[in-house]
């Protein structure tokens, strides 16, 4: 019998497995977990021991294989110093307004990664790490450089210099990339055992060809210079760019419902693991068992990697929605 954490990461290397991994690189967090275990928006945000109650209680609840304690967007904006709305309990925080306007702007601080909002993420990995990480994989997450972009200047200054400026965007991601390489690497070195990229380059937000041109070189350096497993995770609809999702040489993509398990297994052509399959709104947040089970019936047959919600839950999911996931799975391997 494998361990969870070997079960996790065997899947994300597309290697035998007894069964397929359950678990997300997304939010798992719900207000119905929170006031089970004590640990509640916005303070699980900035404190790393409520980050870890919440994070492991979600987990150990649904069965899962992971431990993902990286709720938010934030992160590493705020220890940029942009200002953030931190949210509330049923709200996720927000990044209140554009930091930089210009590629000269941008400036790492040397303490990056000492500043309260990245010390919270790397204080709950470690805790988690030394409490869990034998056994369970624990998961980061670190934004990619187009994110980064909509988060640091602004997403309509991002998607108007993919027309009117390229250069000045191409010259502004370049430098992005070293946030989003610092990030990863100061996550896996407090213990993280895989991130979730989040980089939102869906089909509404970026063509094919402007992922081509701005995106799939600095994906492929990351896939190279991280020393770790790193999933890409993109909502939306993104079947004409898994193929080059593909190209990247990332261990995983973490996939939309709105793209079918049997397609998204058949877009990636063997060249990296995929995540996702349960629908958030319809079955999860309905609690309907029976498009849960659905959902996992088809992501079993389509040979889905790792198995669990397409995306950050909503924050109104049932905990009943999460705990139907592990049993589903059992019906669908012995049906």
């Amino acid at each position: 019998m494998m361990t969870s954490r070997q079960r996790f990461l065997a899947a994300l290397r597309r290697e035998r497995v007894d069964r397929p991994a359950l678990g997300t690189v997304t939010s798992l967090a719900c207000v119905e977990a929170m006031d089970a275990c004590g640990a509640a928006f916005p303070e699980a945000h900035q404190d790393p021991k409520l980050m870890a109650r919440l994070a492991s209680y979600v987990s150990l609840e649904a069965g899962f294989d992971m431990i993902f304690p990286v709720y938010s967007v934030v992160h590493e904006a705020a220890a940029l110093g942009a200002a953030i709305d931190w949210g509330q309990r049923d709200r996720m925080p927000s990044v209140k307004a554009a930091l930089w306007q210009d590629p000269d702007d941008i400036a790492i601080p040397a303490d990056f990664e000492a500043r309260p909002a990245m010390r919270v993420v790397l204080d709950a990995l470690r805790a988690l790490k030394k409490r869990y990480g034998r056994d369970t994989a624990i998961v980061g997450k670190t934004f990619g450089p187009w994110s980064l972009g909509y988060h640091l200047f602004g997403v309509d200054n991002i998607l108007v210099m993919t027309l009117d400026d390229p250069d000045r965007l191409q010259k502004i991601l370049g430098r992005l990339l070293e946030i989003t390489m610092r990030s990863a690497r100061a996550q896996i070195e407090a213990g993280a055992d895989a991130l979730c990229l989040g980089d939102h380059c869906s089909r509404d937000m970026c063509s094919p060809e402007a992922y081509r041109r701005f995106l799939l070189p600095l994906h492929q350096r990351l896939a190279k210079e991280v020393p770790g497993p790193l999933v890409l995770h993109t909502c939306g609809e993104t079947a004409d760019r898994i193929p080059l999702f593909a190209e990247t040489g990332l261990a995983a993509f973490h996939y939309d419902t709105r793209v079918p398990a049997a397609t998204a297994k058949r877009l990636a052509g063997g060249k990296l693991a995929l995540m996702g399959g349960v629908n958030n709104v319809q079955s999860l947040r309905s609690g309907d068992t029976a498009r849960i089970e659905q959902d996992v019936r088809e992501a079993v047959a389509a040979g889905i990697h790792v198995i669990g919600p397409e995306c950050a839950i909503p924050l109104d999911t049932p905990l009943r929605g999460l705990k139907a996931i592990r049993p589903a799975l059992e019906k669908a391997l012995t049906s």
